[in-house]
């Protein structure tokens, strides 16, 4: 399955690294970028480093739930990469049902949702890819700050790219 472009996105319970639930309802009023992410995967590490440095000019007015959803992947190295990465709010998806919901494919895998809900943008973080090793366009930060704007991103999709999720072990 996978949600539409300007549809709103469907809610979620997740557990984060400690048990504390979550819920992507709880952040309405608020854009939210919901984050496909591996700890194992090196373009989710070269992202989450551009995303933090994002997350410095955007401030309260935007968060970040990062969901993991390998299922070959460790709590405790969940937590080692969340803690060294500085990534607040890495969600557990133990069995793949969010990852399923939204369609994701690859870590990173971005969904942003505007402040009531609806998703706005689904792709990649930044214009990497096979031929290309250097980010010239950040996405993610168009769609974000087009949202912080009040209009809506100008580009609403891109593939993603990135590390298959491992949906079986």
């Amino acid at each position: 399955m996978s949600i539409n472009i300007n549809q709103p996105a469907p809610d979620f319970e997740l557990p984060d690294l400690d048990g504390k639930l979550h819920r992507l309802s709880e952040y309405r009023g608020r854009i939210v970028i919901v984050n496909f992410w591996s700890c194992e995967c090196p373009h989710s590490e070269r992202a989450d480093k551009a995303v933090v440095a994002m997350f410095a000019q955007w401030r309260d007015d935007v968060s970040m739930l990062s969901v993991a959803s390998n299922r070959n992947e460790s709590l405790s190295a969940l937590k080692k990469a969340a803690e060294r990465r500085r990534l607040p709010n890495v969600l557990h998806d133990a069995d793949c049902g969010v990852a399923n919901l939204f369609g994701a494919q690859t870590t990173p895998h971005i969904f942003v949702m505007d402040r009531d809900g609806i998703l706005r943008y689904r792709g990649s973080v930044d214009d990497v890819a096979l031929r290309q090793k250097t980010p010239t366009r950040f996405f993610l930060d168009e769609a974000v700050e087009s949202l912080l704007e009040g209009r809506l991103p100008a580009l609403t999709e891109t593939p993603a790219y990135g590390c298959a999720i491992v949906r079986e072990v």
